[in-house]
């Protein structure tokens, strides 16, 4: 190899100092600098005033987004301390902004019992990425502020007046030249936020956006706690039982769990740690499955529903339908990375399986009648699973790569490489004629679907295998599905949707996106799934190249262009595009399926809870809520087939 030429000794070893290395790198420290990583720095500044309702000393937290996109965060804790910090011979609190890893969140003496804050680079990541911070802090009777710029220090600590309250106030805005964007979604702010006063019983938690001529509003508040969080998930879904299980154990790891079976056919298991939200879970999960495994095979044992000859539920049996909310606080909690996303203490797993032994056992047999419908539930299941076994083993043997082809309708690339190739999901065989035709072969794939496919959201695993519709999907993609898809084994980096731009194209992408979410979810976590967007319009004249519209919008901008250069509409050729077999090939590639021009969605899962909300209401068997949600965006709607 050709070495390079180049001076290496002391002056060429980089040190950054301050809060550089967090400029340089935001990534590493927030998740990304796109939207989601933009949010993130919200709740960086919300879970320190979290922090302090956990510790005691916080009843209100207040959120606003401001017009210009700035942020507020008000809280009534304690205040950041304002004395001279010993070490770094700052206040305290401008120790806490400008300096990684200061906070009041480390050793046995911390100024927190439990903390989410772990790692004590909230505060300072969000200074460093921020155009501008000004924090005020109300603390031993004075009134006192700091401001920064980029992370640098342009008032240090000043006492600007008197006051008998208590509380931080944090203004900032992100630093444009770092993040794709700066506009927050109220939507993700309000969803994150009803989240949180769940999982912190009495915390008032207000949440406004003040940037539009309507200022949108949300106020969160439960005295409930789990019970009202696992209610509120459940809305809308018929339960077995009326009232949430609710248990809990105090002690130096504080446990408590709400649980709630329902008919649906998916599990809903949400964990947090001091109010973290692990997606990945971690022993406080491990712990949870376990030890519902046991009670409930222990309880249908000593009460002969499972008979001697049977063989025990799975766990997958016991906790179909069933909604959890498992929250744990751990002192020092071990997490696997920055992102803070799985538990890692050991010592959790007993825990929670000796509570859970002790305190679900305990309440099975005090409610024998609830313990019967969920263990009916829990035996249908099994036989379900079995059912879905030989299924599964069925399309496996039809489907496998080394043994058979694909499915006959797909025209597959020439490339194996899945990071280059993708695969359009067609609706109708005469748009997946024109696609096959126009694509480029060497890395886009075409699979047209025809009808309807299945309503997973009320069919189980059983039903699922070998359905003529949903099968080819399945083996097209070729990581399996549920507990044994493998995103390692995709065959395409992008999955791409690509349905006609009405009703029934609308019903198909939602059938489609029910079923990645339930069976595949991975696929959409892994940002690999994609909506493709076809034109509504296409304007044309003689001697002038056509026009694609993909939007109303688009439409009117079209128009006053045109006429600026003295086209005017009347001379205008206007079609609009029902459906994608109206295109030919080469109309179907330019529009909608080139890399260079096309207009691609990618699926976010911005928000687990709510995704699974949604699509329980969309697809579920309570029309009510439904409806109401076609009454309430009825007003939106501006094109209807009919």
């Amino acid at each position: 190899m050709e070495k390079y030429e180049h001076k290496y000794g002391a002056e060429q070893i980089q040190v950054l100092e301050g809060l550089e290395a967090v400029r340089k790198r935001p990534g590493m420290y927030i998740g990304s600098v796109s939207v989601r990583g933009l949010h993130h720095l919200v709740y960086e500044i919300v879970d320190n005033a979290v922090d302090e309702a956990l510790a005691g000393y916080c009843t209100n937290i207040n959120i606003t987004i401001e017009p210009g996109n700035i942020i507020c965060v008000e809280d009534n804790g304690r205040g950041i301390p304002v004395d001279i910090h010993p070490k770094t011979g700052l206040s305290a609190a401008e120790t806490v902004y400008t300096v990684l890893h200061a906070g009041g969140k480390f050793g046995g003496d911390s100024g927190y019992k439990v903390s989410g804050g772990l790692h004590g680079v909230g505060a300072s990541v969000v200074n460093a990425l921020s155009e501008w911070t000004e924090v005020t802090i109300q603390r031993d009777g004075g009134l006192f502020q700091m401001k920064f710029e980029k992370g640098k220090t342009v008032m240090p600590l000043t006492k600007i007046g008197t006051s008998d309250k208590t509380g931080t106030k944090v203004r900032f805005f992100a630093d444009g030249s770092i993040f794709e964007t700066l506009e927050y979604e109220f939507e993700v702010l309000e969803n994150r936020f009803r989240e949180m006063a769940f999982l912190t019983k009495g915390l008032r938690i207000n949440v406004q956006d003040t940037r539009g001529e309507q200022i949108k509003k949300a106020e969160f508040c439960f005295e409930g706690g789990l019970v009202s969080f696992v209610e509120y998930l459940n809305s809308g879904k018929e339960k077995l039982h009326p009232m949430p299980i609710y248990i809990e154990k105090q002690g130096d790891v504080p446990v408590e769990i709400a649980i709630q079976y329902t008919t649906a056919y998916s599990e809903n298991i949400y964990t947090f740690v001091n109010n973290i939200n692990t997606i990945e879970g971690g022993t406080h999960l491990e712990g949870f499955k376990r030890a519902l495994t046991k009670v409930f095979n222990d309880y249908a044992r000593s009460h002969n529903i499972l008979k001697e000859k049977d063989v025990n539920l799975q766990g997958e049996d016991i906790r179909e339908g069933i909604t959890a909310v498992i929250s744990v606080k751990v002192k020092e909690p071990q997490f696997e990375g920055q992102t803070k996303t799985k538990l890692g203490n050991s010592e959790v797993t007993g825990i929670v399986v000796s509570m859970m032994n002790d305190a679900l056992s305990a309440f099975l047999e005090e409610n024998p009648n609830v313990a019967k419908a969920i263990l009916e539930k829990c035996i249908s299941a099994s036989r379900a699973r079995e059912a879905a076994r030989k299924a599964r083993e069925l399309v496996r043997k039809k489907s496998s790569l080394e043994t058979s082809t694909l499915p006959g309708k797909l025209a597959d690339c020439s490339s194996k490489n899945a990071d280059e190739c993708e695969v359009f999901i067609v609706e109708g065989d005469s748009a997946g004629g024109s696609a096959k035709q126009g694509r480029d072969r060497k890395f886009q794939a075409i699979l047209p679907l025809w009808g309807k496919m299945l309503n997973v959201e009320k069919s189980r695993a059983d039903k699922i295998y070998g359905n003529d519709k949903l099968n080819p999907v399945i083996v097209a993609i070729g990581a399996g599905i549920g507990a044994d898809f493998d995103i390692t084994k995709i065959r395409y980096g992008k999955v791409i949707v690509m349905a006609d731009a009405d009703v029934d194209g609308a019903h198909i992408r939602t059938l489609l996106l029910t079923f990645f979410f339930r069976y595949m979810r991975p696929l959409i976590e892994n940002g690999n799934v994609y909506l493709a967007q076809p034109p509504l319009y296409k304007l044309s004249k003689k001697g002038m190249k056509d026009i694609y519209c993909y939007t109303d919008e688009d439409l009117a901008k079209a128009y006053k262009e045109l006429e600026e250069q003295g086209i005017p509409r009347d001379q205008l050729g206007l079609q609009r595009y029902k459906g994608l077999g109206e295109m030919n090939p080469e109309q179907l590639w330019e529009t909608t399926m080139n890399p260079e021009s096309r207009i691609l969605i990618k699926v976010r899962l911005e928000d687990a809870i709510e995704a699974d909300k949604t699509f329980n209401m969309l697809m579920g068997d309570d029309v009510g809520p439904r409806r109401d949600f076609i009454i309430e965006n009825a007003k939106f709607v501006k094109n209807l087939d009919i």
